[in-house]
């Protein structure tokens, strides 16, 4: 490793540990991982009594490389991104996301005093965030890290997360073609639902993992 990477590095680390720390006091069960790896391990350890596992849609989930392991472990899927789905089947897996044993999400920002923050289209990652799911497991790759405040983060999200996630989603918004928000009005706009976790849901149990890599969008 360069001293240039491994400065760079280190720097991450202050930073997602103090991410970490945050997340602590405010009541979330919230590790530091040096690597991609090491988050993938420690969700198919949690993975171990669930027998259904929800899927938020999240690229950093799927980064990860879990759903392997986990078909091989024997888990049920609950993932609505899947090839082939109708649209009604899809909505069907979401409802069940709510009620899953184990619901697997990334998050489009994570500020250093703790907070979560998300931006959805339809609710169905947020709402299985907050409550319904017998474990949460959220993970943040160092490019969500916001050293800032709520609306620092939400507009890291309409910058940097939406235009990107629309284009891939196949949406005809603006942002989708410019690579900029601009606050649409559009049919298909994805940024519906903007929410904010600022403490552990009350009957949640919600692990975050801070991972020292880039991951997802």
């Amino acid at each position: 490793m360069s001293i240039t990477r491994e400065l760079v590095t280190w720097t991450w680390e202050k930073k997602c540990l103090q991410a970490v720390a945050a997340l602590n006091r405010n009541g979330f069960t919230a590790f530091y991982c040096k690597t991609a790896t090491e988050a993938a391990n420690y969700i198919l350890v949690e993975s171990g009594d669930a027998r259904s596992v929800g899927f938020g849609g999240s690229m950093t989930i799927k980064d990860l490389g879990v759903e392997t392991h986990l078909l091989e472990k024997g888990k049920e899927l609950l993932n609505h991104s899947a090839p082939g789905l109708a649209a009604e089947e899809r909505l069907e897996i979401m409802r069940r996301q709510l009620t899953c044993d184990l619901f697997l999400s990334g998050t489009n920002a994570l500020t250093l005093s703790g907070a979560l923050v998300n931006i959805d289209a339809i609710g169905n990652r947020v709402g299985s965030m907050f409550f319904g799911p017998g474990k949460v497991i959220v993970v943040a790759g160092r490019n969500k890290l916001v050293d800032g405040d709520i609306p620092a983060a939400i507009r890291r999200v309409k910058d940097w997360a939406s235009p990107p996630n629309a284009r891939r989603l196949n949406y005809k918004t603006p942002c989708a073609e410019s690579g900029f928000c601009c606050d649409c009005t559009s049919p298909e706009r994805i940024c519906r639902i903007i929410s904010v976790l600022e403490r552990k849901p009350k009957f949640t149990e919600l692990h975050v993992l801070v991972v020292n890599d880039e991951l997802g969008l």
